[in-house]
């Protein structure tokens, strides 16, 4: 029998392999990115402002181009992220363009026995809680790495985009809105390279709105808001179209693409 390890194990090897492809890709963008460009979305700046000198944790940071991001904007930074490659790629990133950023590389599960300071702010984006198949821990994670008074955001793609098996064409609605078993895949290419040749082998679990704040909540935190939108910051769903504010929307809109939230911990 499959057991949660087997599941990280396979997705941390698939995700090393991802982070070679994925430096070279155009929807990251390195070249831009190392000469200045921020890979921050609206969302998240709009929700968190200025971030001058606030300390700053990032779960789930890839290679780490977001946190680098906030770091140029100020804030002192830890990313984490399970893949390793992905880790080494960012601390190579860190030191070349002189910032001060600390990665991390261990399960997002696993963050307290590696960190033991308490931040403004923990973030995390687009394609994250996904990998993980309990927001239980997740949650008590969060709560316990914030100070009194920080704050916890997350912009991420709508549970209900994750409803549908993508690797049919067209896609059809396949997966429930909370499904509980581990949801596998394999294919060839990613997100930002589909033409790649390189084979994914992904675990991953759908997690309703409900679920996540209630996980949040029973950890203490207050939530100021949930937002959905009808746009994605990214085109990494089939046949988006673009719109004139460079968001992708499906043709007829009938469903949100992200949702954002932003909650606090109080005293």
């Amino acid at each position: 029998m499959e057991t949660t390890e087997h599941y990280f194990k396979t997705n941390k090897e698939t995700w090393n392999k991802k982070v070679a492809v994925h430096a070279k890709s155009e929807m990251y963008n390195l070249k831009a990115f190392k000469e200045g460009e921020n890979s921050l979305m609206k969302y998240e700046l709009d929700a968190l402002g200025d971030v001058s000198d606030k300390s700053l944790l990032h779960l789930q940071c890839h290679f780490g181009q977001d946190t680098l991001s906030w770091s140029r904007k100020g804030a002192k930074c830890t990313g984490i992220d399970l893949s390793d490659e992905g880790i080494k790629l960012a601390r190579e990133l860190n030191e070349e363009l002189k910032l001060d950023s600390k990665f991390i590389c261990c399960n997002v599960y696993d963050v307290n026995k590696h960190v033991s300071e308490q931040f403004d702010i923990v973030f995390t984006s687009y394609g994250a809680i996904g990998w993980l198949p309990d927001l239980k821990p997740w949650a008590k994670i969060i709560a316990s790495r914030l100070k009194e008074g920080g704050v916890f955001f997350i912009a991420e793609f709508h549970p209900i985009v994750w409803m549908f098996d993508y690797l049919k064409k067209p896609a059809e609605l396949s997966f429930g809105y909370n499904q509980k078993e581990v949801i596998y895949e394999e294919y060839s290419g990613t997100y930002a390279d589909e033409k790649n040749e390189v084979i994914s082998k992904e675990y991953g679990w759908n997690h309703g709105l409900g679920e996540i704040i209630t996980a949040l909540t029973s950890e203490g935190l207050q939530i100021e808001y949930l937002n959905e939108y009808d746009e994605s910051p990214y085109d990494v769903f089939p046949d988006l179209v673009k719109t004139e504010n460079g968001m992708f929307t499906t043709k007829d809109k009938l469903y949100p693409l992200i949702f954002t939230l932003k909650a606090t911990k109080k005293s």
